[in-house]
Order: C-alpha cells, then structure tokens, then sequence
C-alpha cells in the first residue's frame, strides 16, 4: 500500500510541473511581440490559471486513483488515502473563482487602461472596480448562504425486530428478510418500507462548499451554451475546414489582384478604426459605437483569414513547394482529427442520453469503457477518462469562438499563434477556469459509477445535488437537455451552412 501511496505522489508532483512548463511554452508562444518583455503580472496570471484550470480537470483521474489504494479495504476508513483529496478540491476550486471573480478582473482592467496614465492610476483604478465587485459578491454570498446555505438530503427511517441467527438463508418475495414471516418480515425489509418513511434531513454546508457550489451554477450555464455548440462545432468545423480548402495554387497576376483588393479593404478598416478611436476619446461611447466596434473586429478577423488564405494559395519563397506541401498536409491532419473529434462528441452526446437522461440508465457505456480499459492497463482507462474531460474544455472554447463571431454581445477574444494580446488571453483562462468547475461536475456525474466512492462525488455529487434552491436543477437534468438541445442545433446548422465560405458582410472578402 504505501508503494503505490508513494508513487501516486510522485506523479502528482511530476504532472503539477509538467502542466506549469507546457503553460509557459503556451504563453511564450501565443503572445503577442507588443507584449513581449512586458505586462509579467497578466502573464503569471494567465500561467497560473491555465495550470489550475489543467490540474483541476486532472484531479478527477488522481481521485479515482486514490481511492484505488484503498479498495481491499473493507471500508475507506481502514486505510490511509494518499492525497487528502477533498481539501484539495476546496482548496483548488476557492482558487478558481477568487481568479476567475477578482484576479483575472484586475488584470484585465489594468491592462486595458489608459496608458497615457501612470502605473499607480492605472493600478487605482483595476482596484476600484475590483474592490466594487468583491464588496457586492460578498453580500450576495453572505445573504444567500444564510437564507438558503442548507441541504436537504432525503432519507428513510428503517427499524426491524431481532431474531435468532437462522439455520438458512432461504429468501423470497413473500419472506424478504431474516427469520420469520409476515408482520415480521416486513418490519425489517427496507424494499417493502412505506412512503412516510421518507423524512427530510437538513443541514448547513460548509461556506466554501456554498461558494464552490454557486460558482458551479453559473458556469453550468455558460458550459451548457458553450459546450453545447461547441462540442457540435469543434469536429465539424475542421471538417468544414478541409472542405473550404484551396484546391490549388493560383497565378502570379491572380496574386497581385488579389493583395491589391486586401490592401484596399485593410485601408478602409483602419479608417474605420481610427473614427472608433476618435469616437472613444470624446466619450461618446453608446450602443452603436460598442454595435461598430463589434462589426469591425469581425471584420478584422475576416480580413486576416483571407490574408492567411492568400499566401497558402501562393506560396512563396525558395521553399514554396514545400509550403504547399504542408498546407496540404494540415488540411488532411484537420479532416482526421474532425473525424476523431466527431466520434468523441458523438459518443459523448449518447452517454449522456444513455446514462443521464433516461432513468433508470440503459447502460454505463463509457464508464464501463473505462473500467475494461483499467483492466487491460492500469492507467489506461484513467488516461481515457481524462481526455474525455479535456474534450469539453476544448469544445467551450470552441463554442464560445463560434458564439462570439455571431452574437453581438459576446466580445470577440481570439488565440493566435504569436499575436494573442494579454486581454484575449485573460478572458480566455477566465472562461476556461469557470467552465473547468462545471466539467468537473458534469464528468463526475456522467462517469458516477466510474468514478463512485471519490471526494468529488461526494462534493458535486450529494451536497451539490441537495442544495436547497439548486437541486431542482440538477433533479430535472436542466443543463444536460439544454447541452443535448444546442448541441442538436448546431448539427443542423453545419450540415446545411457550415461547408460555406462565411460571408458575414460584402466588405473586406475575397474577391471571387
């Protein structure tokens, strides 16, 4: 017991490290050259948010694993666990919204300001709006978790008769307990106990439990509209992709029409730019301004598709036919992993149906997936289950890219390779550190009898579930008909619009 103890450790330690190395690699990478030698507070925020949000999702594998050491225990007592698992949940998830609630919103704010201000007015003023929200949050949560800070488990009062130690263990319908028969047995069989049995426990929870709890609901929210159509959007967005390719390499004179034309409509972006920018510094910042705003970044985003479009269509350099070589091979590596990815999602979106929503469940299916997948490796399946979860996290980044594009409300934060500005970045680690709680509890759901017996469980699974004013929720599978539902919608609008070159103006396009 205590090698596998020790060596659960050691991978826990080696992961954390792993996770925070691949974080930077991330951020040297994505970031921007402007930000480049500069704005280090954003980016230790953004490493330590994007290394919480990782080791969260990959605490529910080390969950199961930990309750591993304790299996030929006759109960969970009886052993030592490795990982004081249910600490660690608090302890991440507390993390998780005092980032995603108070950290990340500084960042941003201070980043975003003017920066013809000094460094003190600009941290003044992130702390205001920061110190602001922390005063209202704090009590909203105090109001709330002393009205309604409570759980009501259901439970049944059994209570039978003693007997004497049988000579047999013969039992059947009409004799369903020890000994005896009639009145007898029915006093001491739960299964033919009556209805008024039920009573309703209630007690307080924990206020960080309440804290984890409510920070959950709202990122089921965005993960239910989110993933939803992202886990529709993220396979069948690279396969429309490889569709929508460039089938061949253009002419000389092809090239130099169409740069003209870009060069023309970049013009006519800037300007629009520079009167929004015009706009902004004489305060005239209404409704219509943030309605351009938003049609300019799409715009923008449009435009650099094109220009990326154009030269893989040509080319050039001493190594053009080994460029076009690759681009192709990108386009076949997107249409294998949109096939992958569609098998993924689809047997997501049918666990769901199969395990959540039908009652009592047709099958375990992936949790059984899992389980035979330990059997032939020990870490195989706990690999399986983990990637499964990753795949959501994915598949919200991939909705809420889709969702921005359309939806006048929702800003506009693209991931680039080498320009994404710290602002795109923040918002971003925020979004995956909000819907990373929701994932946690959706997979700790979806993959309960994978993943029966874990501090998890027990923390989104009874108390979350038993929530006075949140249970109803969850009792009627809300967030999983409405992820089931977009998800649905999304198919629908792929298969009849998706393999179209968008055109979501007649301005700054590629000519035909």
């Amino acid at each position: 017991m205590s090698d596998f103890n020790l060596a659960l450790v050691i991978v826990a330690i080696v992961v954390c490290v792993l996770v925070f190395l691949f974080n930077i690699y991330l951020l040297v990478n994505y970031q921007h050259p402007d930000d480049a030698n500069q704005a280090y507070f954003p980016k230790f925020v953004v490493v330590f948010g994007l290394s919480v949000a990782a080791i969260s999702i990959l605490m529910l594998p080390a969950d199961v694993a930990n309750r591993q050491a304790c299996r030929h225990a006759i109960y969970n007592g009886a052993c030592n666990l490795t990982l004081p698992m249910k600490d660690l949940w608090l302890a991440i998830y507390i993390v998780d919204a005092v980032l995603v609630f108070f950290v990340i919103p500084f960042a941003m704010f201070f980043y975003e300001g003017d920066q013809d201000k000094s460094v003190g007015k600009r941290i003044k003023s992130a702390l205001l709006w920061v110190v602001t929200t922390a005063i209202v949050c704090a009590l909203l949560l105090g109001i709330l978790y002393g009205l309604v800070g409570k759980v009501d488990f259901t439970v049944r009062h059994l209570s039978s008769d003693t007997t004497n130690f049988p000579s047999n263990w013969d039992f059947t319908s009409s004799q369903p307990c020890i000994g005896g028969s009639g009145a007898q047995a029915v006093s001491c069989s739960a299964y033919t106990a009556s209805a008024s049995s039920e009573k309703t426990w209630t007690m307080r929870t924990t206020f960080p439990e309440y804290v984890v709890a409510l920070a959950t609901i709202v990122g089921s929210v965005l993960f239910s509209i989110f993933g939803g159509v992202g886990i529709a959007c993220l396979p069948l967005g690279l396969i429309a992709s490889f569709i929508r390719r460039p089938k061949a390499v253009i002419t000389r004179s092809q090239y130099i029409k169409e740069a003209t034309e870009l060069g023309k409509k970049a013009r006519e972006l800037k300007k629009a730019a520079d009167a929004l920018h015009q706009e902004e510094r004489s305060g005239s910042k209404g409704r219509k301004w943030r309605k351009n705003v938003k049609s300019v970044e799409k715009e923008l985003l449009q435009l650099e598709e094109d220009v990326k479009l154009l030269e893989e269509m040509y080319p050039q350099g001493e190594k053009a036919e080994t460029s076009w070589a690759l681009t192709v091979l990108g386009y076949l590596a997107k249409l294998v992993l949109g096939i992958l990815g569609l098998i993924v999602s689809v047997a997501w979106v049918a666990h769901i149906v199969i395990y959540l929503l039908i009652d009592p469940p047709l099958s375990p299916f992936l949790n059984e997936v899992f389980i035979k997948l330990d059997d032939i490796w020990g870490l195989l399946g706990t690999a399986a289950f983990a990637f499964f979860c990753f795949y959501l996290l994915l598949a919200v980044i991939a909705g809420a890219m889709m969702l921005g594009l359309r939806l006048v409300f929702i800003t506009i934060h693209p991931m680039k390779w080498g320009a994404t500005l710290m602002n795109s970045f923040l918002f971003n680690v925020g979004l995956i550190l909000l819907c990373s709680i929701s994932v946690i509890q959706f997979c700790s759901t979806a993959f309960g009898y994978y993943a029966q017996a874990t501090a998890a469980q027990e923390i989104f699974g009874h108390t979350l579930q038993s929530l006075r004013g949140i249970k109803y929720l969850y009792k009627y599978n809300v967030f999983q008909i409405a992820f089931i539902i977009l998800a649905g919608l999304t198919f629908v609008y792929y298969i009849a619009f998706g393999w179209r070159r968008k055109k979501p103006s007649g301005k700054f396009q590629l000519s035909s």
